[in-house]
């Protein structure tokens, strides 16, 4: 047992530093890693893409973290060194702007590492420093044994089971030439941030609403965000499209469609689609529509998910012959910070009145305390003090001791 403890040693963290970047590139390799996996393999970060990225624009980096942007929190990378040498890191980043809520995207160990005992340190870390998230959010999948029991013993619960989809390119046009009449298609902008609001709290179940935290600025884009974004997108190759169906008869968005085109390389175009619960035959049509969009673009299979509350969504995606590509838990966890006791300096009132310490029991010394009330009416007497004389009887000339 003692031999076991002295195995354990706490690791120390601390954030990405740039000359960390060249040693992760070769500590976790493809193959000379555990990945501890917190994201779908179908949305897992390119390791080896991301470090290019960062090392290329480390400077601008670090300069946008200072204020609020949506690359603000791209470096939130924490790293773990036992004995100097780099054994894990860990990527979160805030789900909503009211940082309420974190995601954590990834965790990995080195080969040389225990991955239940340094992710569990990594976690914990982050627990512990980012004191305004109250909420910590992440995805697994659901054959990954070791991965699942490490978030279960940090506190990690499941609250939604998600199944990913993919169209395959010759059924998107297919499915283009069906009609798709949206006549209130509109685009989104910042003006619709309440509709949008409304809609995705009646859409999710109220655990995942309490969990996801969302607030109407969650759904609006500043200027500078805005130009950081259509930078974002020049850069990566993609082009994202938004919109919303708005119902005027119940003045309400009742869909909301968020596209993401890959314009080049191999990767597939993206769809995050949210439908009301009431309006659920909207699915036809809204995937037609988007299998027309598509066609202007590179031929590509398109995935989405669907979640366990979203049956019509699966029966849908099914009679489509869409494939089943990975099934995932959403995960979360509570964070209640104790507060920190803090020990006021000066004299304190119960310094000054310790005739009130319960414990001490001694009285406060003043003129009237040495006769009892109770007793002098039971006995109908007055204060001895008041009527001349003192306990012996003997005539009291107003001389006290």
């Amino acid at each position: 047992m003692a031999a076991r403890e002295q195995e354990i040693v706490k690791a120390n963290i601390r954030p990405l530093q740039y000359r960390d970047l060249e040693i992760i590139a070769l500590t976790f390799g493809q193959k000379n890693r555990h990945l501890v996996q917190t994201q779908s393999n179908t949305n897992m970060i390119n390791l080896a893409e991301q470090i290019d990225h960062i090392r290329t624009w480390y400077g601008w980096l670090k300069f946008l973290t200072l204020f609020p942007n949506p690359w603000q929190n791209y470096l939130r990378i924490y790293i773990a060194e036992e004995l100097q040498q780099i054994i894990g890191l860990i990527q979160v980043a805030p789900e909503n702007t009211s940082r309420s809520t974190w995601r954590v995207k990834q965790v990995l160990t080195s080969a040389k590492s225990s991955f239940l005992e340094t992710g569990s340190q990594l976690l914990r870390y982050c627990f512990e420093t980012l004191w305004e998230a109250r909420t910590w959010i992440l995805e697994v999948n659901v054959q990954q044994n070791d991965t699942l029991a490490l978030y279960r013993q940090n506190g990690f619960q499941p609250i939604a089971h998600l199944t990913y989809w993919s169209l395959a390119a010759e059924n998107l046009a297919v499915l283009a030439e069906k009609s798709a009449e949206l006549t209130n298609l509109l685009p989104c902008s910042n003006a619709d941030a309440q509709l949008l609001y409304q809609l995705d709290c009646v859409s999710m179940p109220p655990l995942l609403r309490q969990v996801f935290d969302r607030h109407i600025q969650d759904f609006k884009t500043g200027v500078l965000n805005q130009a950081i974004s259509q930078a974002k997108q020049w850069w990566t190759g993609k082009e994202i499209k938004e919109y919303y169906i708005f119902e005027p008869q119940r003045k309400a968005a009742i869909a909301y469609v968020n596209l993401q085109i890959s314009r080049s390389g191999t990767s597939s175009h993206q769809l995050k689609l949210t439908v009301h619960p009431a309006y659920t035959w909207l699915y036809g049509p809204v995937l037609a529509k988007i299998a027309q969009i598509l066609q202007n673009y590179p031929a590509k299979s398109l995935e989405l998910v669907s979640a366990d509350y979203q049956p019509e969504r699966e029966e849908y995606l099914e009679r489509l012959s869409a494939e089943r590509i990975e099934h995932t838990l959403l995960m979360s966890r509570s964070v209640w910070h104790k507060l920190r006791e803090v020990r006021q300096e000066g004299l304190q009132i119960s310094d000054v009145l310790q005739g009130l310490n319960p414990a001490s029991r001694t009285p406060v010394p003043t003129r009237i305390s040495s006769f009892s009330p109770s007793q002098s009416s039971v006995q109908g007497e007055m204060p001895e003090k008041q009527t001349g004389r003192d306990s012996s009887g003997s005539p009291n000339n107003g001389h006290h001791a």
